[in-house]
């Protein structure tokens, strides 16, 4: 254990720990701005459920709700969870369907949404854990499902994030474009993988520009069972 006062390894990715962060960001930073590319690709995912037929979404790791509203204002079915308590004050005082729980013990029946969305969440799940939370967002997803999977990318280190001033500071595991393959191909078919270059201000990623990095987002669709 580490003293007190000081950070754990990080390799201590507790949910506790996670939860502690955001709910005191969401109290300090209630919005927090989404690149034009995150935009982007949620409006293109909104229009694939809608070509599909899909009504309804699961969103893993709702934050404030921004992408939760744009869901409902197209006319889907909008359920959210998110380990912060905060969070989800925020996110249900905008009319929106979200609870607190773990991705990693969805509570949720097996097959039971159309579709999954997940920004900027995974990327807190260490490697010992990563297949547990794919195979339970397979779980909850619906036979041929798209699922939806965005983070930011590194070079295959778990680190504490260096800029975080609230404490405790963020776990993140940092994957290469080669790992996340192979991680989600384990669980299903990647239909799509697109990347694009870290911005700057508002458009930047975590570590404060100490890491070099991309955005990844990927749309895995859930295997049909027989």
């Amino acid at each position: 254990m580490a003293p007190a006062g000081e950070d754990p390894a990080p390799q201590d990715s507790g949910e506790d720990r996670l939860a502690t962060f955001y709910n005191q960001r969401a109290v300090l930073h209630p919005e927090h701005p989404l690149t034009p590319q995150r935009a982007e690709q949620r409006e293109l995912f909104i229009a694939r459920l809608k070509a599909e037929g899909r009504r309804g979404v699961l969103e893993i790791g709702t934050g404030p709700g921004l992408d939760g509203l744009k869901f409902v204002q197209a006319g889907i079915q909008y359920t959210g969870v998110d380990l912060s308590e905060e969070q989800v004050r925020i996110a249900t005082a905008k009319g929106l369907n979200v609870s607190v729980a773990s991705a990693r013990n969805l509570p949720f029946a097996n097959g039971a949404f159309p579709a999954l969305w997940s920004m900027s969440t995974l990327l807190h799940i260490p490697n010992r854990d990563i297949d547990g939370v794919v195979r339970e967002l397979v779980r909850v997803a619906a036979p041929g499902a798209p699922i939806a999977v965005g983070l930011w990318s590194g070079e295959d280190e778990e680190v504490l994030n260096p800029e975080d001033q609230i404490q405790p500071r963020r776990f993140f595991s940092r994957r290469s474009d080669a790992a996340l393959r192979q991680i989600f191909g384990r669980h299903g078919e990647i239909e799509e993988f697109v990347t694009w270059p870290e911005g700057t201000g508002a458009e930047s990623g975590p570590g404060a520009g100490h890491w070099t990095q991309h955005y990844q987002f990927l749309i895995l669709r859930a295997p049909r069972r027989n």
